[in-house]
């Protein structure tokens, strides 16, 4: 029934919105390049611009469209895997709850993440995020199931392959998002361990396949970038898009930022899950009812995971509400815990039935809010006439340039034009003859003394209200 929900709630008008943030365009030039020109690899858009993310969600969604026959990227398929990985991580968070909360707990657990807007709002977009948070959740879980495995002295001396699972998973996330995707949870597992006392006896007993495993999946697309002498692709992949974001080349916020998205952004849970997690990691008190409580090592070491997410990004300069995503799987364990245990200290299920209800009222609002929202957003963003006028202008020989955007303005109008627009210098007394798409304030700016140029098409479309130009070599 849950699983079902969250299938609703993310399948439901999931296509019926065009590709109108640059976010997601970024991503969706790069699956078009892989689904329709069959450069899987090492894709490059607009003049030979590298990707700004690792391809695992590029590949699933590529993966996905020749499992299905399907040639054409659209809204719908390149939110796909989004989608799966939204429902994937409800059904795997479910499956870790009921081992540790029972399995009222798991279904708890489920409807936490049903009624967060932010977790069904991001599973519908096309961004590498959810499936970051997929398989950065898969890499904890895993390794608490074989940590927990350990206690058994008969398991302990059997081959256990949740540990493998998690070394995969550790790697997958990498190629989900960059080295983050290992780094925290490994931070988390690490902070755990050493809080416990038991962090030598773990690491003697992780196999050192497992160990390998996880760097050669971890760096395999990165490798394979450095022998096809990809520098531009690992400059932006290592440099810009990691340490650059962490050390302030692409801005910075306060370190406060994350306040309001942590209590705010999925209204009523996500002002429970700080105090949840502050429960979670205090000591156990003699006056508490153990028996209602499962598995408190293991919601220690989720509420730990939280924690250094939440400290790493709070110290990193660049800031995204996009980076806490991965936190909800385990806050909806955390949560649901915290809730079965309120319960239990006041001997009353109306707590625990309460609170459900409230979910799967706040679940149904997001079934028909969050599309509602999507389509009133990209109503005012979206470039898809633009570009059919200009296709209509524009022949396929005819050379097309674009000057005054960056990648991520130009994105979603370079997806429904489906063809390079490489970008010029804005200087344009400069520019080479042909057609330049430029932006209406470049065009105002510069109108009154430019040579050489026709204005062909204006657009009322989006943020930058694109401009076509045709530009004659004066003789």
């Amino acid at each position: 029934m849950i699983l079902a929900g969250a299938v609703a709630l993310t399948f439901y008008r999931l296509g019926s919105c065009g590709i109108c943030k640059g976010n997601e365009a970024v991503e969706a030039v790069f699956i078009q390049q892989m689904v329709e020109h069959g450069k899987v690899l090492f894709p490059a858009v607009n003049g030979g611009s590298p990707m700004y993310k690792p391809p695992l969600y590029h590949w699933t969604a590529t993966a996905l469209d020749h499992l299905a026959g399907v040639r054409k990227v659209t809204a719908f398929n390149f939110r796909l895997p989004a989608a799966l990985y939204t429902v994937a991580g409800v059904g795997l968070t479910m499956v870790f709850a009921y081992g540790v909360i029972g399995g009222e707990g798991a279904i708890v657990a489920g409807l936490i993440l049903l009624s967060a807007h932010q977790y069904i709002r991001l599973g519908r977009m096309g961004r590498v995020d959810m499936a970051l948070t997929f398989f950065e959740t898969l890499a904890l879980f895993a390794f608490w199931w074989w940590l927990d495995g350990l206690k058994s002295a008969a398991q302990a001396r059997r081959p256990n392959t949740m540990i493998y699972v998690a070394a995969a998973a550790s790697g997958l996330a990498v190629l989900a998002k960059g080295p983050v995707g290992m780094l925290l949870p490994g931070l988390a597992i690490a902070i755990f361990l050493v809080a416990e006392g038991r962090l030598g006896d773990v690491l003697r007993r992780i196999p050192a396949a497992a160990a390998v495993l996880a760097v050669i999946i971890g760096a395999s697309w990165y490798a394979a970038g450095y022998i096809d002498a990809r520098h531009a692709l690992l400059s932006r992949q290592l440099g810009s898009e990691n340490f650059g974001r962490f050390f302030g080349a692409l801005g910075s916020a306060p370190p406060w930022f994350y306040l309001g998205p942590l209590l705010f952004s999925s209204l009523p849970v996500s002002l429970l899950i700080p105090i949840a997690v502050a429960a979670a990691l205090l000591k156990r008190g003699p006056q508490q009812p153990q028996a209602s409580v499962r598995g408190q090592d293991a919601i220690e070491l989720l509420a730990i995971f939280w924690l250094v997410t939440v400290a790493f990004f709070s110290i990193a300069a660049y800031k995204s509400r996009w980076y806490l995503l991965p936190l909800w799987p385990s806050a909806a364990v955390i949560l649901a815990w915290w809730i079965r245990r309120i319960g239990a200290l006041y001997g009353s299920r109306l707590i625990e039935g309460g609170f459900a209800a409230v979910c799967a009222a706040v679940a149904i609002f997001n079934l028909f809010y969050i599309p509602h929202q999507e389509r009133r957003e990209c109503a005012r963003y979206s470039y898809r006439a633009t570009a059919a006028a200009i296709r209509n202008i524009v022949g396929p020989s005819q050379p097309l340039y674009a000057a005054g955007f960056v990648d991520e303005d130009f994105a979603p109008l370079l997806f429904y034009l489906d063809r390079d627009a490489p970008f010029l210098p804005p200087d344009l007394a400069k520019a080479p003859p042909g057609y330049i798409i430029v932006p209406e304030k470049l065009w105002d700016t510069h109108k009154g003394y430019l040579r050489g140029y026709l204005l062909v098409m204006r657009s009322s479309e989006g943020r930058r209200k694109p401009v076509l130009l045709r530009h004659f070599v004066e003789k």
